[in-house]
């Protein structure tokens, strides 16, 4: 009996073992798909990263070059209303002085519908 109770024993601490061999097991089962779900994470927010960096420059290339054109717009505008500004000031002058010589050279004459009476 004693032998047989010793070998039940034996089971039993065998069978524990076994259990305690699974539950660590799983542990390290469920240790290993948290530290693999963490680098999935890790990878996917550097790419996540990486591809917003790669956006952004190439908004900053396009944004850079309307920048550029609305520079070179204002400054084509500029130009162009100096341009009209020296111009004005040229004719300006001629203008004034037409005005004057009318202004000026008064030549009397009879107006056309004007009748002797006598």
């Amino acid at each position: 009996m004693a032998s047989q109770t010793q070998g039940i024993q034996q089971l039993l601490q065998a069978e524990k073992r076994a259990a305690e061999k699974v539950a660590e097991a799983r542990k390290r089962k469920a240790r290993r798909l948290k530290q693999a779900k963490e680098e999935a994470q890790a990878e996917i927010e550097q790419y996540r990263l990486e591809r917003e960096r790669e956006f952004q420059q190439k908004q900053q290339a396009a944004l850079g070059s309307q920048g550029n054109l609305s520079t070179e717009v204002a400054a084509q505008t500029q130009r162009k209303l100096q341009a009209m500004q020296g111009g004005q000031a040229r004719g300006k002058d001629r203008v004034l002085r037409q005005l004057l010589t009318l202004i000026w050279d008064v030549r009397p004459q009879l107006h056309p519908n004007f009748r002797l009476t006598a």
